[in-house]
């Protein structure tokens, strides 16, 4: 590259540093909203957001941005980043300028009233506070959907958190895992051992939880102290503002500490993640995430790969049996089959790693509809406890437990439920190729050592921000494009050693 074309790109950073900063700006209401916000906050704050993302979209939309775009699609020899950085902007950039200003504009606000709405109506167990906000979020997004040009309109969603995935590419992936889980389940069932965590439930104070999560996080490799912080919310989320600012929340259930300390391992992985990403990618709308769903691969590995794993459970262990009477007499192993026993059951966020796909097939599939049929909105949580009944074989007994279960909907977010399950997958690939080049990695977790898996991850995952597409990325750490038998290997072994099936 020549000096004027070095000294453009200089520019361009310099441009999309202005974006970054709405971005964070925005995040950090949003976090706010969810955290500490008034509740009689939420109109102001709305409108707020809703002037902030105005001036966001009037600068990726700009006819400057226009021209940045023309000059570096007529340059030959860019290097990889700086593709990959105008690929991702001439993309934001068509998607943005296919949707009128004010409706992206009062989407954004709608977004606002949306969440709001829901965290009533979940507290109030009570649909029809929420049922209006969620019928404009799909009528809103199937609109964005055919002003993107999708035939199919769910795909136009999958695309924003998973670029270049499609439903049919899904619904290939989701049957095979569907029909093992099913099968697997039935072998659980049919098996003569038998596992319960009924004698977990105990009384575990807040504080005593809150230590133990902040012991394990600084131990994995989450720094909370210097670039993020922990917070309680409704919903355990992670946020960052930068590789410098990344923030989670957990929530705590005094009657059992494994929702906390599991959803902090969980959100500590995307953590993690976005705190690796390297300096050099501020400024080129690439210092994030591959997609949603290699950021699972990050929060579903430290959760459930290393999390509840035996070598987790021999280091950490002696301290939750220090800190907790209701311990004392429990060996390891019947811990260990504890938390990793399986039981349909009607929350996600709660379920046993094997159903938990299950979960997200089910959302799948009703997302499918909401966005490509046409379904009566009075309908929805008859469907959702329809599809619960048969697939899990449980059925929600109030809305607060059923269809108002997940934030999700309500911030529109309709296309990357799929990718908790993608995380899944691409995890268990990414650690199988893990296992062939650190082959003591269960040794160094029985010591307490992550700092090669971490550099590994860092090395393979965490380096790369959103330079490459997930389906380059995937390909690039193992070999192979993204499978489905590496979660089913690792589904198998683990669960038919514990039940002998």
């Amino acid at each position: 590259m020549n000096e004027i074309t070095i000294a453009k790109i200089e520019e361009l950073k310099e441009y999309l540093k202005k974006i970054e900063y709405l971005g964070s700006s925005i995040s950090l209401l949003h976090w706010d909203s969810l955290v500490y916000m008034p509740k009689e906050a939420i109109e102001y704050r709305s409108e707020m957001i809703g002037y902030l993302t105005g001036e966001s979209y009037k600068l990726t939309t700009s006819a400057e941005m226009k021209e940045f775009i023309d000059y570096f699609n007529g340059i030959d020899d860019l290097d990889q980043l700086t593709k990959a950085m105008i690929e991702n902007i001439e993309k934001d950039y068509n998607l943005a300028t296919k949707i009128p200003e004010a409706e992206y504009v009062q989407f954004e606000i709608d977004k606002a009233l949306s969440q709001s709405a829901w965290e009533e109506a979940k507290s109030k167990n009570d649909f029809s506070i929420f049922k209006p906000h969620l019928a404009k979020m799909i009528a809103t997004n199937k609109k964005f959907s055919e002003y993107w040009g999708f035939i199919n309109k769910y795909d136009g969603l999958l695309d924003i958190y998973e670029p270049g995935m499609t439903t049919e590419r899904l619904d290939g992936l989701f049957g095979e895992l569907k029909g093992f889980i099913v099968d697997l389940l039935q072998r659980i069932k049919n098996s003569n051992m038998k596992t319960s965590d009924t004698f977990l439930k105990g009384n575990y104070s807040v504080e005593s939880q809150r230590k133990l999560g902040e012991a394990i996080l600084g131990q994995i490799g989450y720094d909370y102290e210097r670039k993020g912080r922990i917070d309680v919310s409704e919903h355990p989320f992670t946020t960052n503002f930068g590789n410098k600012d990344v923030r989670i929340t957990t929530k705590y259930e005094p009657s059992d500490f494994r929702p906390a300390i599991f959803s902090l391992i969980h959100e500590g992985g995307h953590g993690i993640y976005e705190q690796n990403i390297p300096n050099e990618l501020e400024g080129t709308s690439l210092a994030s995430g591959a997609s949603m769903g290699m950021h699972e691969s990050q929060s579903r590995f430290y959760e459930n790969i290393l999390g509840k794993s035996l070598a987790f459970w021999r280091y950490f262990y002696p301290e939750f049996q220090q800190t907790y009477k209701e311990l004392e007499r429990v060996d390891l192993i019947s811990f260990y089959k504890a938390i990793n026993c399986v039981e349909p059951s009607l929350i996600r966020i709660d379920a046993d790693e094997l159903t938990y796909s299950l979960h997200i097939i089910i959302r799948y599939e009703m997302e499918k509809l909401l966005i490509n049929s046409d379904i009566d909105i009075d309908d929805v949580p008859k469907l959702w406890n329809e599809k619960y009944k048969e697939y899990l074989g449980v059925e929600p007994q109030n809305d607060a437990e059923g269809i108002l279960q997940d934030v999700h909907w309500s911030g529109g977010d309709f296309g990357y439920f799929p990718t908790y399950a993608l995380g899944n997958l691409y995890g268990s690939q990414i650690f199988n190729k893990l296992k062939e080049e650190i082959p003591d990695w269960n040794q160094k977790i029985n010591s307490g050592d992550f700092s090669s898996i971490t550099k590994w991850l860092n090395e393979n995952v965490h380096q790369y921000g959103s330079i490459f597409k997930p389906a380059e990325l995937i390909k690039k750490i193992t070999g192979e494009e993204l499978s489905a038998k590496y979660f089913i290997e690792y589904l198998n072994d683990k669960f038919g050693q514990i039940y002998d099936c």
